[in-house]
């Protein structure tokens, strides 16, 4: 894993591990957002909050770190805000058929 004060730590793609994405992917939150992501290719950590209603920004922090601690997703800086994009080519190439599969 790589970081500094203004970058948070990826996890290599050589380094994901089956057992830590599937426990990310098994919360229906932290899916839907994945699904989410799927479709629009990119959304800021603004525009993350669920259809079904707003849930609390600790919640989301939560459900967005244990996204990206398993690598599932990428968050990074743009500007004074955070953008999300699904490491879907890093997914595939680890564990083909997979992401297609859960979504």
């Amino acid at each position: 894993m790589s970081g500094s004060t203004r970058d948070l730590a990826h996890p290599d793609a050589a380094a994901l591990e089956l057992t830590g994405v599937l426990f990310a992917l098994s919360d229906p939150a932290r899916l839907e957002l994945v699904r989410r992501l799927a479709a629009a290719g990119s959304l800021e950590v603004a525009e993350c909050q669920p259809d079904s209603g707003p849930i609390p920004k600790s919640t989301l922090s939560h459900h967005l770190k244990i996204l990206r601690e398993a690598g599932v997703v990428r968050n990074v800086p743009q500007g004074r805000r955070r953008a999300l994009t699904l490491r879907r080519e890093d997914l595939e190439s680890r564990f083909p058929g997979l992401l297609d599969a859960v979504l």
